[in-house]
């Protein structure tokens, strides 16, 4: 959602803007093209290979990268002199890179271990957690991450089978997954996707991250400067919306969330889940 994301955070020169997620890069280049002269971007990922991709890629850009985790990016505006800033974007989605890399697991397919992680320097693989956690605590995961209804259904099968070969790659999982959950006539989504999401919402602490992100925006964004969010799945868009909609410094922008045009749809299919939505800080 590019298009939709340059209308409303609308860089110009001289502007600060945070991109917390910086993935690909491709948002982070459009808006560091058009805060020169005189502003600059600040990009963060937790993901090690992201930053060491990106400072080849965006090299000559006025932009600083960090390691990090976005709901740290207080921390990282101090320790680069910066009070405030005019735009913070949050695209909160997995990048094509990620998705590719078949070490990560992030494919469904991958013959890679089964990890998810997107520092995998620390915390558990999701390897660990499908291996070791019991039968009712698997399923509590899945239904609250997911929000998979035959979650009880995954979970004793994933039991039953790591006591013969322990689970080790995500094609490995997936493959249990398209045999234990029941194809939807009407949804087109593969039957391992709300599993999956669940163990990298869970091992990666997502939504946790987003809580704090979103608790701590207001006071890092100077008035009339604006933020975005785009959301993937109704647990990262409840939770905006509600920051956005409860709290009195924010003005929100958009009544409902924007979504992907339909050119964009038949460029990158995986867009059709993104919703965006925008809040301008205000005084309260």
């Amino acid at each position: 959602m590019l298009d939709e994301v340059l209308e409303w955070l609308a860089p110009a020169p001289g502007k600060i803007i945070v991109d917390g997620t910086l993935g690909g890069g491709g948002h982070t280049r459009a808006l560091a093209e058009r805060v020169e002269p005189g502003g600059f971007v600040v990009s963060l990922d937790r993901d090690p290979a992201v930053i060491a991709r990106a400072e080849q890629t965006l090299r000559g850009l006025s932009v600083k990268l960090a390691q990090s985790n976005f709901c740290d990016f207080h921390e990282v505006l101090q320790e680069i002199g910066v009070a405030q800033v005019d735009g913070v974007l949050l695209d909160l989605g997995l990048s094509s890179d990620q998705l590719a890399d078949a070490e990560r697991g992030f494919s469904f397919d991958a013959d890679g271990p089964l990890d998810l992680r997107f520092d995998t320097e620390s915390g558990q693989p999701a390897s660990t957690l499908v291996n070791r956690m019991s039968a009712e605590d698997l399923a509590n995961l899945i239904y609250e991450y997911g929000e998979e209804r035959h979650s009880r259904r995954i979970a004793r099968a994933i039991v039953d089978d790591r006591k013969e070969t322990p689970f080790t790659t995500a094609q490995q999982l997936a493959q249990l997954l398209r045999r234990v959950v029941p194809r939807s006539p009407v949804e087109k989504i593969d039957p391992a996707t709300r599993t999956f999401q669940a163990l990298r919402i869970a091992v990666n602490d997502e939504l946790g991250s987003l809580d704090r992100v979103l608790e701590r925006l207001p006071e890092a964004v100077k008035l009339g400067g604006r933020v975005a969010i785009i959301s993937f799945h109704s647990l990262e868009d409840r939770r905006v919306k509600n920051a956005f909609r409860d709290d009195p410094r924010w003005q929100v922008l958009t009544r409902k969330p924007l979504t992907a045009q339909s050119g964009e749809l038949n460029r990158n299919p995986r867009a059709r889940s993104a919703k965006l939505r925008v809040a301008e800080r205000v005084a309260s």
